[in-house]
């Protein structure tokens, strides 16, 4: 299930998507995001369904290494569609127990709810899975710089929200390495209820509290044993430049938006 997680990986291949600006993909990406909140209706996210699929193909990461993402989340997008079939009043009931009802507001906003949030992590995979860790420090860097005039620190910003994002594959590796020699010693993580699954899990903070504090100590030692100074006076050796492409996928995402808040009203 660690192992699963892709948010925070890169996946290196030739394709349109890894060339286009991290600028663009990270302010695509936002406003995809916001266009998921957009819709409320069904044919909305067919056109996501549409879209993601192009993004993915143009991308050529596997099918199968984006939907890994998914199973990591399983368990909250259950809950999730469960509490708003339960919880969700309607007019027509199709199924009532006691003080239970189910109704058919409740399955459609539960089946709305069960595709953004799956839509959502697809998104975010795709922006780290087509920009490495220096794209997307340079882009937040350049889209944070109109910010400095207020005081803001982008580049320490963009650096941390990087280290950050870049961490947690890591720390997820970290983890299941962790785990594993647990295991080899007797430790039970699968038997047992949620409650007891989660107990099981507490000695692992220890460790990986150690070894993250370690990591973190370990990369500002090179950092600082490199001379990096970051901020003004910093050259990098590629520079960002908007291109054609980078156009064509910018009224690309502006379609898809303009599409988004058209369904929401058909």
């Amino acid at each position: 299930m660690i192992r699963d997680i892709t948010i925070g990986q890169y996946f290196p291949a030739e394709s349109w998507i890894h060339k286009l600006d991290p600028r663009v993909k990270i302010m695509s990406t936002l406003i995809f995001i916001i266009a998921l909140f957009v819709a409320n209706r069904y044919i909305g996210y067919l056109f996501t369904f549409i879209f993601m699929a192009t993004v993915i193909y143009l991308s050529k990461v596997p099918v199968k290494y984006i939907l890994k993402g998914i199973k990591a989340i399983l368990v909250i997008i259950i809950l999730t569609v469960a509490l708003n079939i339960f919880m969700t009043p309607g007019e027509k009931v199709l199924w009532s127990y006691k003080s239970i009802n189910i109704t058919a507001e409740g399955l459609y906003i539960a089946g709305i709810m069960a595709l953004r949030l799956i839509f959502l992590i697809i998104g975010s995979s795709v922006l780290t899975l087509t920009t490495s860790p220096i794209q997307l420090t340079d882009g937040l860097e350049k889209l944070l710089n109109p910010f400095k005039k207020i005081g803001i620190p982008a580049h320490e910003i963009a650096m941390m929200m990087t280290i950050a994002l870049r961490f947690i594959p890591i720390l997820l590796e970290e983890t299941d390495k962790i785990m594993k020699a647990q295991m080899a010693r007797g430790a039970d993580f699968e038997s047992g209820g949620i409650i007891k699954r989660a107990k099981s899990l507490i000695p692992l903070l220890v460790p990986l509290f150690i070894s993250a504090f370690r990591r973190a100590d370990e990369l500002a030692m090179a950092m600082e044993a490199r001379c990096y100074r970051g901020g003004e006076n910093r050259t990098r050796m590629k520079q960002l430049k908007i291109k054609k492409q980078d156009y064509v996928a910018m009224v690309s995402i502006g379609l898809f938006m303009g599409i988004m808040i058209v369904s929401r009203f058909i």
